[in-house]
């Protein structure tokens, strides 16, 4: 699909990228050469070990995204260990389910922190080298509730749609400085935050029946649409928002 040295000398970032759509993103990366650096505040090693077998390298720094402080050094600590920053991939996120009426601040404060406020920093820190080069790609992972109201997620659901209008907003600053800054929608995916929705039969069914292309996404789904975003094939697509749902949101 991609050439195997399509990336070969840069240095990509990710965050989330210890399970999921985030690990999937970040191997797909290494696989067309991208040297990969992971941001995570857990000592798992098992993604980094399986970039570095691919014969790129791969560096962990860790953080926590609920901790500003740490979120605005670790993109210079990274450039400074790098060499620099090519490419930006925002997927670490949380979700938290409350009916609004009893929704802990504390949830929401930690939802909001860690989705968008720590989003909208390393997005900011890496700009910053980014727009000085005159080159860059930032992707942002957004979701469905972008879109939609979600049910019993409003910390979710505000914090994605920020998200999706934060994309924006620094695409219009920062695509006559070289820098695309697009988001990814990820639809219904099988992935662990949406383990309680797959283990329930009515939501599952109800969920299945919406999707036209009759399955939950997986994470290999997004390796694709990540590689377009981060390579030269989209070089004139700024401020997009671009769903891998199978369909969900044109039913």
């Amino acid at each position: 699909m991609y050439s195997k040295d399509m990336l070969k000398g840069q240095v990509a970032v990710v965050t989330g990228a210890t399970r999921g759509i985030g690990k999937s993103m970040a191997v797909a990366l290494a696989e067309t050469g991208a040297d990969v650096a992971l941001i995570q505040r857990s000592e798992n090693e098992e993604t980094k070990r399986e970039i570095e077998s691919l014969g790129v390298r791969c560096e962990i720094f860790h953080c926590d995204l609920n901790n500003m402080e740490s979120v605005r050094s670790v993109i210079p600590a990274i450039a400074n260990e790098m060499g620099t920053v090519d490419i930006l991939v925002n997927s670490a996120g949380i979700q938290k389910r409350h009916p609004a009426v009893e929704f802990p601040e504390e949830d929401w404060d930690q939802v909001i922190n860690i989705n968008l406020k720590a989003v909208w920093i390393l997005c900011q820190e890496a700009g910053k080298i980014m727009v000085s080069k005159n080159r860059g790609k930032i992707i942002n992972i957004a979701s469905l509730v972008s879109f939609q109201g979600g049910i019993t997620v409003p910390a979710y659901t505000s914090s994605k749609g920020a998200v999706g209008q934060l994309t924006k907003a620094l695409a219009n600053e920062w695509s006559s400085k070289g820098v695309n800054v697009n988001a990814i929608v990820p639809g219904y995916i099988d992935t662990d935050m949406n383990t309680a929705l797959i283990n329930d039969p009515t939501r599952s069914r109800q969920i299945l029946e919406r999707i036209p292309v009759g399955r939950w996404g997986r994470p290999d789904d997004f390796k694709g649409p990540v590689l377009f975003l981060a390579s030269p094939a989209s070089e004139y697509v700024h401020g997009h928002l671009l769903a891998v749902d199978g369909g969900w949101l044109g039913r």
